[in-house]
């Protein structure tokens, strides 16, 4: 498996054919995900170079779905797993690894092992972190973008509400990390329903 080669040839996808309304689903997230899967994968205690590596290629190829379609993404990462990976020397079981690792960050998310349950956490990792209203503000752009919702503020923050109360991590490590920022984030947002 030369996963830096494909890590090369994802990238070079991503950056130069995913459509330019997608402020959130950009490459910027990938690299997010794929940084904060690493970060989580250390803590979660998973050294062997193999888990690592097949960890990464999910992350990396967990939303390029989106170069071929807008709606269920998910299943055309797999797809575009399945065509490309082989030719970068995976097997058809790490095939299948990757493949239900990428699955599980479908929501609602739905982890059957270690590896997916870090890549769910990684996922979402920023609904816990400093940087969460930039990043949502760029969800909010993608989905007007998309006409998925309304301009209208009120509409983003219940939608946003009803996200955190319905999310949870999954490690040990992302709920030590993550869960008190998750929910300082959500009583920023009850705040703002309040008082509008």
């Amino acid at each position: 498996m030369n996963q830096e080669l494909a890590e090369k040839y994802i990238l070079h996808e991503l950056k130069t054919q995913l459509p330019a309304t997608l402020y959130y689903h950009s490459v910027h997230h990938t690299l997010d995900v794929t940084h904060a899967a690493m970060q989580l994968a250390t803590a979660e205690g998973v050294i062997n170079e193999e888990p690592r590596k097949l960890l990464r290629t999910a992350a990396l190829f967990h939303d390029a779905g989106f170069l071929r379609t807008l709606n269920e993404h998910e299943a055309a990462s797999c797809e575009l797993v399945h065509d490309v990976l082989p030719g970068f020397g995976y097997s058809p079981a790490q095939i299948e690894a990757i493949s239900a690792m990428i699955m599980a960050t479908k929501l609602p998310q739905a982890p059957q092992s270690h590896l997916a349950e870090i890549l769910c956490d990684a996922d979402l990792d920023y609904l816990g972190r400093p940087d969460f209203e930039p990043i949502a503000h760029t969800l909010f752009l993608e989905f007007q973008a998309r006409q998925l919702i309304a301009a209208d503020d009120n509409a983003w923050n219940r939608l946003q509400e009803q996200f955190l109360v319905a999310h949870r991590y999954w490690t040990k490590t992302a709920i030590a990390q993550r869960e008190a920022g998750k929910q300082a984030r959500l009583a920023d947002i009850r705040v703002k329903l309040a008082s509008s």
